[in-house]
């Protein structure tokens, strides 16, 4: 077996009580805590003791049964997200249950906030449920990522890249988060796992900004990383040990593919350029991912309003009427093939290949 070792050298991210304490206080500006500086300064102390001890995780219990080290202190919050994904996973998989789709709106554009006006992927997205909350026996959630931009904390914190340093410390789900030393806390993935584990389908519909995926849509991708060859024992590498998590990978990794075998419908629309590019780039990565495209005329990229003024793009959506029906068709074939799926009539052929690169 080859052997390899932890790279080190990076300079040290560490900073001095007065810094911690600027940064904390920042978020107590508002005038109507000046009354509470007293009780802020006794927590801002309590929380610079957890950050200086690095508690990352401060509520653990034993792993027990059905982990390879049933001794390990596992995180409260990480065994919690744990049995969330496992009752997702039996939904999906029960045959008494509805066919569910999972209805992305990747902008992050809201009329609740500083844009003042409604995104042309929310009136999308509600064409799509409309017409998936038709068909019997479907049913929808709808995942609106505008919220990160408009709703108090909601958040998706940012990748740490821990598969490029071995891919069995990317742990199913990701136990990057939350970090109680650093703040790093009301991490939206958590509950957002669930929701693409119980999905028979999903449907990304999503503006194209800067010839990529919207801000939010892409941190959402970014961790879902985890969810393609994933570790779901955290035991095996006690944690974040990059060593023991090294050391797995170089005996042999399975890469299992947690979201494999769900059907997708992409839907992107821009106002000049680049929609086709981001449709590859998310037909690419849910294929990845071992999804399946629920057809051609699921797979969809347009513009509204070609270079014409933002000012007027809702009411060049209004005049389009043959986006708005191939959006419905879009759905109209996400459900067709979710019951192809479900009734064992829609099969992956290459669902029984040895991967030959498996990464």
């Amino acid at each position: 077996m080859a052997k390899t070792r932890v790279r080190k050298g990076m300079p040290s991210v560490a900073i001095t009580k007065a810094e911690f304490t600027r940064r904390a206080r920042e978020r107590f500006v508002d005038p109507a805590f000046d009354g509470l500086q007293d009780e802020i300064g006794r927590i801002i102390n309590a929380a610079w003791d957890g950050y200086h001890d690095y508690r990352k995780s401060p509520r653990t219990h034993k792993a027990g049964d059905g982990f390879a080290d049933p001794s390990f202190e596992l995180s409260v919050d990480w065994r919690r997200a744990h049995e969330a994904i496992r009752r997702a996973q039996r939904a999906h998989r029960s045959s008494a249950s509805p066919s569910r789709i999972l209805l992305v709106n990747g902008s992050s554009r809201s009329d609740q906030t500083c844009p003042g006006e409604m995104s042309k992927t929310f009136r999308l997205v509600e064409l799509a449920r409309r017409q998936i909350e038709r068909a019997r026996g479907f049913a929808v959630e709808v995942l609106d990522l505008s919220l990160l931009a408009s709703q108090y904390g909601r958040q998706i914190l940012p990748c740490k890249a821990c598969v490029s340093t071995a891919m069995p410390l990317c742990h199913w789900p990701c136990s990057c988060y939350p970090n109680h030393a650093l703040g790093q806390v009301n991490d939206w993935m958590a509950d957002i796992y669930p929701m693409w584990v119980a999905a028979h389908g999903v449907m990304i519909v999503t503006p194209v900004n800067w010839y990529q995926a919207p801000s939010g849509l892409k941190a959402m991708m970014d961790r879902l990383v985890c969810a393609d060859g994933g570790n779901p024992d955290p035991t095996t590498t006690r944690g974040k040990d990059p060593a023991m998590a090294k050391a797995i990978e170089l005996k042999g990794w399975d890469y299992p593919r947690h979201l494999a075998g769900r059907i997708f419908s992409v839907v992107v629309h821009g106002d000049a350029a680049g929609t086709e590019t981001l449709r590859r780039i998310l037909a690419d990565w849910l294929t990845d991912m071992g999804l399946i495209g629920a057809g051609h005329a699921a797979l969809l990229d347009r513009t509204i309003g070609y270079y014409r003024p933002y000012a007027t793009s809702h009411d060049d959506l209004d005049a389009d009427h043959a986006f708005q029906a191939e959006v419905r068709n879009a759905a109209r074939a996400l459900v067709q093939a979710v019951r192809l799926m479900r009734s064992g009539k829609l099969a992956q052929p290459d669902a029984r290949l040895a991967e030959i690169r498996p990464k």
